[in-house]
């Protein structure tokens, strides 16, 4: 039986591992610091806003998160934030770069068994050294034949990708939690996708119903489910 893909590009973040809680906790820690100068949703807002700002400067990850902290609680404090206090944010940073690294439950089993019958690439976004560190502790490294980390994943990103490894758009699949990034714009390259939703999802990358109109894509709870998937795929070609 041919199999439907000649490779499959797997996300990371709040795909193989849990990601959002820790951004969540913090957040809620960072609003915690400032409650004594605004509302709690005020000073959401205003973050996830420098978030949004900040991506084309420093792009994905903890370290542009610590930065628009600490670009928000200048400007909320309107500069009175003190040195003690903008090194308590510092320090929320580093807990969340030392954090372990924690698999969704049967995500192990599941790569290694796609790892046997199919060419895996781990593609994700965001800071080079943090993705590297925590697939190099995920204990998930040996499964994947390639690891692409990018700056942003939009069609260009994923046709080069494609380039690079001599895939054919048509025969290329991402599976990732994200619409945003996973979904839409892999769909744009020619490609296919498979959305696995994690519970949380980050303001930024949530898209309207809408921008799905029209846009085929599979939608599975567990990515444990995607060998089976890929099983009628194949039976279907």
């Amino acid at each position: 039986m041919l199999a439907p893909f000649d490779l499959i590009a797997l996300d990371a973040d709040d795909t193989l591992w849990h990601n959002e809680p820790k951004f969540y906790a913090t957040q809620e820690q960072f609003r915690a610091l400032l409650t004594g100068y605004h509302t709690p949703a005020w000073i959401d807002e205003r973050l996830h806003e420098t978030e949004k700002r900040n991506l084309a400067h420093f792009g994905y990850g903890v370290k542009g998160f610590v930065l628009s902290m600490i670009e928000t609680a200048v400007e909320l404090t309107e500069g009175r934030v003190s040195g003690q206090e903008v090194k308590q944010i510092i320090d929320l940073g580093r807990s969340m770069l030392t954090a372990p690294v924690e698999l969704i439950d049967g995500v192990r089993e599941a790569v290694e068994q796609l790892s046997r019958d199919y060419q895996l690439a781990l593609l994700t976004k965001g800071d080079l050294f943090d993705q590297e560190t925590k697939l190099a502790r995920s204990g998930l490294g040996e499964l994947f034949s390639h690891v692409e980390i990018v700056s942003e994943k939009n069609a260009v990103t994923y046709l080069a990708v494609m380039k690079r490894r001599g895939v054919e758009p048509s025969r290329f699949l991402m599976v990732g939690n994200s619409l945003r990034s996973d979904v839409l714009p892999v769909l744009e390259a020619g490609g296919a996708a498979v959305h696995v939703p994690y519970p949380l999802t980050w303001a930024h990358e949530e898209v309207p119903e809408d921008a799905l109109a029209g846009k085929h894509f599979a939608r599975l709870q567990h990515i444990r489910e995607l060998s089976e998937w890929l099983g009628t795929q194949a039976a279907s070609r």
